[in-house]
C-alpha cells in the first residue's frame, strides 16, 4: 500500500487533469484532446522510459510493435467516459490494424475504492486472465456511481466488486479471484503500476503514453503520427 505521504499527494491531483476526446460532428470525425491542468506541482517533461508490459492486460495483437497505456483510476468519472467514448476509437484505428496494443495500467489516487477496486482488477485478471479482465474492467466504469458526491465515498466495497464480477463470471471462478484479492495476491502487480506512475510523473487521469513517452497531441491524427515514429524508432 502507498505511504500516507505518497496518499497526500496523489489526492492533491484532481480527477479533472485529464485527457477528454470530442467527437466532432463533421465530415472528417476530429478527436481533440483537451487538458485541464490542476496540478500540484510543475511537472518537468518526462523522456521515454523503458517499461516492463509482461503480466499486463492489453487489447490487440502480441505482434503489434507499438504499446499504448491508459493510466486509469475506477473512480475517476473521466476515465469511465474516455473507455466508453475513446478507447473504442483507439482500438478500432490503431488496435484492430494491428499498429498497436493498448494497455490499461493503474494510477489509483481519488480515495480508497481507487485501490481497492484497482487490486481487485488485478486478481480478476491473475486468475481468469485477459478477456474476463476487460469485461469486468468495462462493467466496473459502468457502474460507477454518476453523481459526484460519491467520488470520495466508500463505495466499491469487496462485496460491491465481488457482485459486478459475478455478472461476468462463474461462481467457482469468483470465488478464486476473491481468495486471491483476500490473500492479497494482486498487490504487487497493483504496485508495480503505481511504481510506473511516480517513475513517468503521471499527475492525472487519464493520461496516455506510447512506448513509454507521454502523448502530448491533440487530435487522433497526432496519435496516430506518435504511433507510427514510434514503430519506425523515431
Amino acid at each position: 500500500m502507498a505511504n500516507n505521504n505518497k496518499d497526500k499527494k496523489k489526492e492533491a491531483k484532481s480527477s479533472s487533469a485529464f485527457t477528454f476526446w470530442m467527437v466532432g460532428l463533421v465530415a472528417v470525425f476530429i478527436l481533440g484532446f483537451i487538458f485541464l491542468g490542476n496540478h500540484s506541482k510543475q511537472q518537468d517533461k518526462t523522456t521515454s522510459t523503458k517499461i516492463d508490459y509482461s503480466n499486463q492486460p492489453y487489447l490487440g495483437k502480441e505482434s503489434a510493435p507499438v504499446s499504448i497505456i491508459e493510466f486509469g483510476d475506477y473512480k475517476c468519472p473521466n476515465c469511465k467516459n474516455f473507455g466508453k467514448d475513446v478507447v473504442p476509437i483507439i482500438q478500432k484505428e490503431l488496435v484492430d490494424t494491428g499498429k498497436a496494443k493498448f494497455y490499461f495500467m493503474n494510477d489509483s489516487f481519488i480515495n480508497v475504492d481507487s485501490e481497492r477496486s484497482a487490486k481487485f482488477a488485478e486478481s480478476v485478471f491473475a486468475e481468469l486472465g485477459n478477456d474476463t479482465f476487460w469485461k469486468f474492467h468495462e462493467l466496473l466504469y459502468e457502474k460507477q456511481p454518476e453523481d459526484s458526491k460519491y467520488e470520495k465515498m466508500d463505495v466499491f466495497t469487496e462485496e460491491f466488486l465481488t457482485n459486478t464480477l459475478k455478472e461476468v463470471a462463474s461462481a467457482s471462478d469468483v470465488d478464486k479471484v476473491v481468495k486471491n484479492f483476500d490473500a492479497k495476491k494482486s498487490n504487487d502487480a497493483w504496485q508495480k503500476d503505481m511504481d510506473y506512475a511516480q517513475k513517468l510523473g503521471v499527475t492525472g487521469t487519464p493520461t496516455i503514453y506510447v512506448n513509454g513517452e507521454k502523448f502530448d497531441g491533440q487530435t487522433i491524427d497526432d496519435l496516430k503520427d506518435m504511433v507510427e515514429k514510434a514503430a519506425k524508432g523515431d
